[in-house]
């Protein structure tokens, strides 16, 4: 599983190396540095897997120019003349949609869609695009922002004095869920000892703990808590708000969402089953 991870990790320096940003703040590729990412060597191939995306996009009532815009540079050939060389700037859902038609025996093609689904922030995807997800690629999305943002709320709170972190996440979690520490929560899923309940939650669920989570973080900052007491209240303050703000708007209490049959470090296996049988 480690080998896994450092491959994921890798994988995904590489698509952010060659990942360019406009003075608008667009992100964007080059389809011809996205080919050599994933391991073609051939223009001529990459433009087969490329005319499979634009179709795919063009079945989803999507603007192919939008997602696939042609563009080109001038290089040098050998004889020291130049020529014009076609390229496309693609968005990351045109990145998406190649890695979905690339070849599946290639495991890069396999990290690579999981890079461009699932390990982006969520204001660099439009509502439309992230609609798309399929509910499972949606949670490994939100467990993807949910792990970012605890890493993020531990500095937080390490800054506002926590020593004890057990304590401090319950505080969120009491809030949010009616009293429920982490334990209670798990064992309502009725998971296994250690089992990572944020692996075991639906997109919803995610999504609702990831607010808690961000908004916690800003308020620690915000009112410049400094104190271990004072930080697991605020916690629980805002894991409180969070239920609260569910409560009004008619939405259904985190407690009440259904627990996944499957949990995302099943699914991650499975998905490393299926790599491994193709390389076989």
């Amino acid at each position: 599983m480690n080998e896994e991870i450092i491959k994921m990790e890798n994988t995904n320096t590489t698509f952010e190396n060659i990942k360019h940003v406009d003075r608008y703040g667009n992100e964007y590729w080059f389809a011809r540095e996205l080919m050599i990412a994933l391991e073609y060597s051939k223009w001529s191939n990459f433009l087969g897997v490329i005319d499979k995306a634009k179709n795919a996009c063009k079945l989803s009532n999507d603007n192919i120019v939008d997602h696939f815009a042609g563009t080109g540079k001038m290089v040098k050939i050998g004889s020291g003349a130049k020529r014009k060389q076609n390229d496309y700037k693609l968005s990351r859902y045109a990145c998406y949609l190649i890695a979905q038609n690339g070849d599946s025996r290639k495991e890069v093609i396999a990290l690579a869609q999981t890079y461009f689904a699932v390990q982006t922030r969520k204001q660099e995807i439009n509502e439309k695009e992230y609609g798309k997800l399929t509910e499972d690629e949606k949670r490994f999305y939100q467990r993807n922002l949910t792990r970012k943002g605890n890493y993020s709320l531990n500095i937080a709170a390490r800054n506002a004095g926590v020593k004890n972190f057990d304590q401090f996440h319950n505080a969120g979690y009491r809030g949010l869920y009616n009293g429920e520490t982490a334990d209670d929560i798990a064992k309502r899923k009725g998971l296994r000892y250690r089992e990572d309940i944020l692996d075991n939650m639906g997109s919803e669920e995610l999504a609702a703990n990831l607010f808690r989570i961000v908004q916690t973080e800003s308020k620690l900052k915000r009112e410049n808590i400094k104190n271990e007491s004072g930080a697991n209240e605020a916690h629980y303050e805002v894991g409180k708000e969070v239920r609260n703000t569910i409560e009004r708007l008619g939405g259904t209490m985190p407690e009440d969402l259904p627990t996944p049959k499957k949990s995302l470090k099943e699914l991650e296996k499975e998905k490393n089953k299926l790599i491994k049988y193709y390389q076989d």
